[in-house]
């Protein structure tokens, strides 16, 4: 029975909660404008931040001590944001960019200053003068780099039962050795230890009992989760192995520049039209639910990431690209259902309700296994890494809600109002079974020679085609060199002056990788390239000078490392082995069959390797956006790969003859031929816009994930199937010979 009234009633709700929020969106509340876009944390590359020059105290530092020091400062840095980055310079120096921050002194206050971390039983403390903020002792229990980790995170009160905010710590072997004994002593009247930081007193726990394990927890004095985390903050910036003293900060201007954030904007904007009118036109009243659907999880995702206060840069926006083509996806997986038993003779209303059963679990399968994969990679990975996965993972969450939810109760809400003709819905056409099976070595030898290919162009540019890497390594990846450069007054700083010193570094340098900043309140710039000789150096000296008439000593140059970490390489690549396993063993569980399993995980390496292709043979500079892209086909990859099995685990049943799998196999790729080419269409169409309208920087970011969407389509489609039944009859062919011994 219709309710027309339940259904009007939802949806004005629906379109009230969109209307709120992309109020909040554009406007915000208060004269703040609080939770409006204007509001959201941008990284240095979309909107500029604070950067912090240190220098080491003393004498020259090791190398091993200056990347400790480093690995220290990259973790606390992404305190104020997940895209923080960390270089080392010449001399000892240590450079941190931060994006989102735009008052250097509200860093400086507590990252700037490394000082010393101690750890003082009771029984050695004194204080001068009786006054408790100067502390007096010559013998510690530890210090800070007897630490290991400490966090702010939160517990159950053993009394009160209520939640209460501790500082967790972990001690290094050594560091556990000398606290159990302290601890010991100090445990039978609850004496306490002081933890002092730069000649100051910050806290004094008292011991409840022994701690032989290495593992302390402060609790009882914190109010806020902010006030734990800023003692978590000082100890762990007491454990740096290298004394650092400030010699320049600065506020600098975004990478890409406005023009890049507008462009990308109007490509977003442009791209989300045409997958609206693309869904409206294929599939009619579902494809208008599915639209709002879409508006819905864009303003309310852009409110998240304002409540959230997580730092957006263009991999993020990648990982928003990807959650609205997983958005559409699964809209496009329900409609397919519902065509199918529209045309199975079912009405209206039951169709509806069976096209969500049924492709519930593709839905929920695909988007969990990448879910997994964005946990692994924020638990595993830093920096853009870490961002990225956050950004994913938000988005998974909440497409996967509008797509099960909202458009459920919209298609409902419209069909109770009467809406409920079924050419509003459309029919899904019998398509005749294509023999994808039967040419799977056709597929085979294409996808093998890419992959050759791309071992071959590898070696190639290891001989030489890329100064002797494997790619096109950019700064982020292989350090450069930056010029400070601060003009005359009378000089103006524009976007074609900017064009110009671009075009001056990148003739000097010979390469196009070059990323210019503005210096807030100072009338220069920033400017990074590749590492230049002493000689070009020079020479790029004299030519500004010469040019724009600058001061010599106003040209400050120094080399600078990798952005992107030894350690942030292997994090990222760690990561991406163990979200695969992780993926590998779900799959394994869900569809109880390993082979499964093994056959996504091989299409989804096979995806990657392609796009790796496209980079070692354009030579795209290599940067972070690289395992951003690297990571979006991932998540692509295995979702839509996901969808077919599906399907084929539902004709499958209990056929076992290597005919009947084959049938199984095709009839299955064929009934999704028109999801998996509608959704990779929609998706293209997000970024073949942003490959359009987009600044260079964009474009070497949007032209690999284009591939990787095409590779992603053709692999799930042509790949996947027949080499999961290769597989199948090889382990079955296996097991039989051994049952015949």
């Amino acid at each position: 029975m219709k309710n027309k009234k339940k259904g009007l009633l939802q949806i004005i709700l629906i379109l009230a909660i969109i209307g709120l929020c992309g109020f909040t969106t554009l406007v915000g509340f208060t004269k703040h404008h609080k939770g409006s876009a204007q509001n959201i944390k941008l990284g240095l590359d979309l909107a500029g931040g604070v950067s912090i020059t240190y220098e080491a105290v003393g004498d020259t530092p090791s190398q091993t001590e200056m990347e400790d020091t480093r690995n220290m400062m990259q973790k606390r840095a992404e305190v104020y944001s997940t895209e923080s980055s960390v270089v080392i310079g010449d001399g000892g120096r240590i450079t941190i960019d931060i994006p989102g921050v735009a008052n250097a002194d509200e860093v400086l206050t507590s990252l700037g200053k490394e000082g010393s971390l101690d750890f003082v039983a009771q029984d050695d403390m004194s204080f001068e003068d009786n006054d408790q903020t100067k502390p007096k002792y010559t013998k510690t229990v530890c210090t800070g780099k007897d630490v290991k980790t400490a966090e702010a995170t939160t517990q159950q009160n053993e009394v009160t039962k209520k939640k209460e905010y501790v500082v967790s710590l972990k001690f290094k072997s050594k560091g556990t050795k000398s606290f159990a004994n302290a601890t010991a002593a100090a445990a039978p009247s609850n004496k306490v230890i002081y933890i002092v930081y730069d000649g100051k007193v910050i806290s004094f726990p008292a011991v409840q009992s022994e701690i032989s394990n290495g593992e302390a927890v402060i609790s009882g004095s914190f109010k806020t989760y902010d006030s734990a985390e800023e003692l978590a903050s000082m100890i762990r910036i007491g454990a740096l192995p290298v004394e650092l003293k400030e010699v320049q900060s600065q506020v600098v201007g975004a990478q890409l520049g406005q023009d890049a954030i507008q462009s990308s904007l109007l490509a977003g904007a442009i791209g989300f039209a045409l997958v609206v009118l693309f869904m409206i036109v294929f599939y009619r009243l579902p494809g208008l639910a599915a639209s709002i659907a879409l508006v819905f999880y864009l303003v309310v995702m852009l409110v998240g990431l304002n409540a959230l206060d997580i730092t957006l840069t263009l991999p993020g926006v990648a990982g928003i690209i990807l959650n609205i083509g997983m958005a559409v996806d699964a809209n496009v997986i329900i409609f397919t259902r519902i065509k199918e038993e529209l045309a199975k003779g079912k009405t209206v209303q039951s169709s509806i309700k069976l096209g969500f059963d049924k492709a519930l679990s593709a839905i929920v399968d695909g988007n969990v296994t990448t879910l997994i994969a964005a946990f692994v990679l924020y638990i595993k990975g830093s920096g853009t890494v870490k961002g990225f996965a956050t950004t994913l993972a938000i988005g998974i969450i909440l497409s996967m809600f509008t797509a099960l939810y909202i458009t459920k109760i919209l298609l409902k809400a419209m069909y109770a109002l009467g809406v409920d003709d079924i050419k509003y819905f459309g029919v899904e056409k019998e398509r005749k079974t294509i023999h994808f099976v039967e040419n799977k070595v056709k597929f085979f030898v294409i996808s093998g020679a890419l992959i050759v290919a791309c071992v071959v162009c590898l070696f190639i540019n290891k001989a030489g085609r890329c100064n002797g890497n494997i790619l096109n390594y950019g700064l982020d990846f292989s350090g450069g060199t930056t010029f400070d450069i601060t003009f005359n007054k009378d000089q103006k700083i524009d976007s074609d002056m900017k064009k110009d010193i671009e075009s001056v570094f990148s003739k000097e340098s010979g390469s196009n990788d070059v990323v210019i900043s503005e210096i807030a309140g100072s009338n220069g710039l920033s400017v990074k390239t590749v590492e230049l000789s002493e000689k070009k150096r020079d020479a790029l000296t004299k030519s500004l000078v010469k040019t724009y008439s600058v001061e010599e000593k106003n040209i400050q140059y120094q080399n600078i490392s990798a952005s992107v970490s030894d350690e942030m390489k292997t994090d990222a690549i760690v990561a991406v082995v163990i979200a695969a396993i992780c993926m590998l063993i779900y799959i394994w569980f869900r569809f109880k069959d390993i082979v499964f399993a093994g056959s996504a995980v091989l299409a989804l390496l096979h995806d990657a390797v392609v796009v790796l292709l496209v980079y070692a043979v354009s030579k795209i500079s290599v940067g972070n956006t690289f395992i951003a892209c690297m990571l979006t086909i991932v998540g692509y990859s295995i979702n839509a790969t996901i969808v077919i099995f599906d399907r084929i685990r539902e004709n499958l049943g209990s056929k076992t003859s290597e005919e009947a799998l084959t049938e199984v196999v095709n009839q299955s790729i064929t009934q999704t031929l028109t999801r998996s080419i509608n959704t990779s269409l929609t998706t293209f169409f997000m970024v073949i816009m942003l490959a359009i309208l987009g600044v260079d920087s964009v474009k070497d970011f949007a032209i690999p994930l284009l591939v990787g969407i095409i590779c992603g389509g053709y692999s799930s489609v042509c790949i996947t199937g027949p080499l999961w039944l290769t597989i199948k009859k090889r382990v079955h062919t296996g097991k039989g010979k051994k049952a015949r011994k």
